[in-house]
């Protein structure tokens, strides 16, 4: 039997194609107003669309050797702080989803702790100071290595997978360490794509981590140059205009910088969707 349309159908559809809208229209007057020519971006024309289509905004900025300099310290952060984070966190959700693991309890309640009770700002400062990670790239990801709640996700997931899986391969002799990597970590590439996207987004948007910890300019990640450009004067200097014609080209500029910023993790999004969708589901629920 067709659906029927029906009025309820209809205004669900309007519905949520407003709210789409209404979420999209920030991104696209950022990308609007990068693209955007000076006489359009002067009398504020731009709304969803660029107009008087031009490039030159974004020659300017990624004609900075700053600017790729921060992007490669950013993947560089984001790929090791995922993959360190990854089996930090895989390692212990395994453990501690281990039902006769002696301690497991206590252990369990240690690490929930850490996530409503924290040393603070200056305590960790001094720790990360101390232990000679002060202004180097370890900073910003060794810290905050294992997030509880993607250990508690993880750890859920592994806790629903059939025991008789792990029980078989143990009286077959397989260690701990065999079935964890030959039977558990194939069945469990959702959740890991799904927690490993969530620590990528984290780690390349990390800003405020990079602003206590970094203070070589060399070593500025995306976002805190992004930071830089935008509050610290710099584009206003590139723009090599005055007066209002300085304001505009920096406001093209601010935008351009702000997209160059976002792209790259919208990209690999559309890729991880499927198991984000399906990791987060299994995780939550089962068990």
């Amino acid at each position: 039997m067709k659906n029927k349309i029906t009025a309820g159908r209809v205004i669900n559809v309007l519905l949520l194609t407003a709210l789409t809208f209404i979420c999209l229209y920030p991104f696209l007057n950022v990308l609007a107003y990068s693209f955007s020519g000076y006489n359009a971006v002067l009398t504020g024309n731009v709304t969803f669309y660029p107009k008087d289509f031009t490039l030159s905004a974004y020659q300017e900025i990624l004609g900075k050797k700053q600017i790729w300099q921060s992007m490669r310290t950013t993947v560089t952060v984001t790929l090791a702080g995922t993959a360190l984070s990854l089996v930090l966190t895989i390692i212990a959700a395994y453990a501690l989803s281990i039902t006769d693991l002696p301690g497991r309890k206590l252990l369990t309640g240690i690490i929930l702790f850490t996530m409503y009770f924290g040393g603070g700002l200056i305590p960790t400062f001094l720790v990360v100071k101390g232990v000679g990670l002060y202004d180097t790239l370890g900073a910003l990801f060794i810290p905050s290595a294992v997030n509880v709640f993607n250990f508690i996700v993880m750890r859920t997931f592994f806790r629903s997978l059939p025991s008789s899986l792990e029980e078989a391969a143990r009286i077959d002799g397989a260690s701990y360490l065999q079935v964890l990597v030959h039977i558990i970590l194939p069945l469990s590439l959702p959740i890991i794509a799904t927690i490993g996207l969530f620590y990528a987004v984290d780690y390349w948007n990390s800003y405020f981590n990079a602003l206590l910890y970094i203070v070589s300019p060399e070593k500025y990640t995306l976002q805190l140059r992004l930071r830089s450009l935008l509050f610290g004067g710099e584009l206003n200097s590139t723009a090599n205009l005055e007066g209002v014609g300085s304001m505009v080209m920096s406001q093209s500029l601010k935008m351009a910088t702000v997209a160059v910023s976002t792209l790259p993790i919208l990209v690999v999004y559309p890729w991880l969707q499927k198991y984000f969708v399906k990791g987060v589901m299994v995780g939550s629920v089962k068990g």
